[in-house]
């Protein structure tokens, strides 16, 4: 007992949460924009550049909150909560650079108004979470729970959106692409890229548990 009041009580999980978020969202406008201007090599990796910076920044806040966690004797929230959040965050930045440098890797010289069509989705979702995080410190307010259960229904509306675009973008390819290299290069973007909404739908879900527990 005594060794757990050296210990903080409260860490600032809400504030680096809060930081996560953002990088998080700067990380999706930038593979967006990585797209937009796919044609412009040198702006493509201008922006793919950003979405590493992003990932790379959130890498760091990830390891705080985990070592702030073993260092703190009370937090905010459940432990295990803070831990699974964090890490599902995280989980959405890793797939936004890995689908920058899948792109890179297999050579598409061309992406389809598909892919685009995804990374805007995604842009939408990871702002959404952005918002999502900004509202659990004060969650005992009525209104701020309604507005955090509402901003995850949406991330699940927008994952839908997601899979319907990817399922479409699928028939196409296998309807329309001759070539099999190709098709097996854009099967596994399209797949990569649907998978950032899933990563968002697992965060509004934790979101909304620790609503449901803390409102």
């Amino acid at each position: 007992m005594f060794f757990g009041k050296l210990l903080p009580r409260e860490g600032n999980f809400f504030e680096l949460f809060n930081e996560h978020g953002a990088f998080i969202a700067a990380g999706a406008r930038a593979f967006q924009k990585m797209i937009e201007n796919y044609t412009d090599t040198a702006l493509r990796q201008q922006y793919a550049d950003e979405v590493d910076k992003a990932e790379h920044a959130a890498d760091r806040v990830t390891a705080e909150v985990n070592r702030l966690l073993h260092r703190t004797f009370i937090t905010p929230i459940d432990r295990e909560q803070i831990h699974g959040l964090i890490n599902a965050m995280d989980d959405i930045l890793d797939l936004l650079q890995d689908s920058s440098e899948t792109l890179s890797l297999y050579d598409v010289r061309a992406v389809p108004e598909q892919v685009l069509q995804l990374a805007t989705l995604s842009v939408r979702c990871c702002e959404r979470v952005q918002h999502a995080v900004t509202l659990l410190p004060h969650l005992s307010q009525p209104a701020t729970t309604e507005a955090a259960i509402k901003t995850c229904e949406e991330i699940d509306r927008l994952e839908s959106d997601a899979d319907r675009v990817m399922r479409e973008a699928m028939s196409r390819l296998f309807r329309e692409e001759p070539d099999v290299r190709e098709l097996i290069k854009l099967k596994a973007i399209y797949e990569q890229l649907e998978s950032i909404s899933d990563r968002c739908e697992d965060v509004a879900n934790l979101i909304e548990g620790i609503v449901l527990e803390n409102s």
